[in-house]
């Protein structure tokens, strides 16, 4: 990776980028809610989240002119990716979301960094760090905010939805590190994408038709249909940009896009679905944040001004919402 410094220009540009990345990961939160308004479930809407994706993904090859590798370590990686990076966690959330605020469902998906510390250091990757240490105590402190005072969450009947939703956010963290400690066999992040979305939709459909759960897209089409297509498609733009970003401003300067998602989700929700939060959640958001900001790792280099992606990640405790 090249040492040498971003220009000024250059750092007002990506940090815009930053923005609107945050901003639409952050959408994605609002339109999942609106998504199952209706009484869609989890293996329908993943089905379709991921074939939009796969559609996406093949124009993104095609114009590449890449291949898509179909050895036996890449297959075995894109099963592994899709199922902690989709298949489980989407599940997860979709039917936490049901439940839950948007707005709360976002502060616990911040929390991939702080559950991927410890992970990290349990898989030898990792030493301990009394700073990162403290952020993490400060991340689970803001859940505790969520979840102990009875005035908290507009309804108690939430509370058992909590625990489901940080499902996802662990399973984005072992995602992370899994990719970190044994690499991804020299494909590119697109790549990885691309073949985890293809196998996850191949994995999901037999689940979503047994389980009665298909989505049947020869319907009138209203706001949830059209939430999903927007969110997935959302994403997978966003995501590109994500690996676009971290191979000119470096993988410490766009992990910082975890704070905006958290924020714009937050916001989205309010100003879309009409969310209002108690003082509770709001300390929970702060401390969230700042354990967030403990966790990162600091910059141990200058900003890079070109690099080559040869991984779908950067590493476990730098990145904020990795989901497919």
């Amino acid at each position: 990776m090249s040492t040498h410094a971003l220009a000024p220009r250059q750092i007002w540009i990506f940090s815009g980028v930053l923005v609107v990345m945050g901003s639409g990961w952050g959408l994605t939160q609002p339109l999942s809610k609106i998504a199952v308004s209706t009484g869609y479930q989890h293996f329908g809407l993943i089905f379709w989240q991921l074939v939009i994706g796969v559609a996406f993904l093949a124009i993104v090859a095609r114009i590449g002119g890449k291949g898509l590798p179909f050895t036996r370590p890449a297959f075995r990686l894109y099963v592994i990716i899709a199922l902690l990076g989709t298949v489980i966690p989407n599940s997860a959330s979709y039917q936490a979301i049901i439940h839950l605020p948007a707005g709360v469902h976002s502060i616990l998906i911040s929390l991939v960094p702080i559950f991927a510390f410890p992970i990290a250091i349990a898989l030898g990757m990792e030493r301990f760090d009394l700073r990162r240490f403290a952020g993490l105590t400060l991340g689970l402190i803001g859940v505790l905010f969520l979840i102990l005072p009875k005035a908290s969450l507009p309804d108690p009947a939430m509370l058992p939805w909590i625990p489901v939703a940080a499902l996802a956010a662990l399973c984005y963290a072992f995602e992370g590190n899994y990719v970190a400690r044994w690499g991804t066999g020299g494909l590119d992040a697109i790549e990885v994408l691309y073949g985890a979305s293809l196998i996850g939709a191949f994995l999901v459909l037999p689940l979503a038709v047994s389980s009665g759960q298909f989505i049947n897209p020869f319907t009138p089409w209203g706001p949830p249909e059209w939430s999903l297509v927007a969110g997935s498609l959302i994403h997978v733009t966003v995501y590109s940009g994500y690996v676009w970003l971290v191979g000119r401003a470096g993988a410490v300067f766009t992990a910082q896009v975890s704070y905006l998602v958290t924020g714009f989700g937050v916001f989205w929700a309010m100003t879309i679905l009409g969310e209002s939060y108690s003082p509770f959640i709001w300390v929970s958001l702060t401390l969230a944040l700042i354990g967030v900001a403990l966790v990162q790792p600091r910059r141990r280099r200058p900003l890079a001004g070109s690099s080559e992606i040869s991984q779908t990640r950067p590493r476990s405790d730098e990145t904020s919402r990795t989901d497919i």
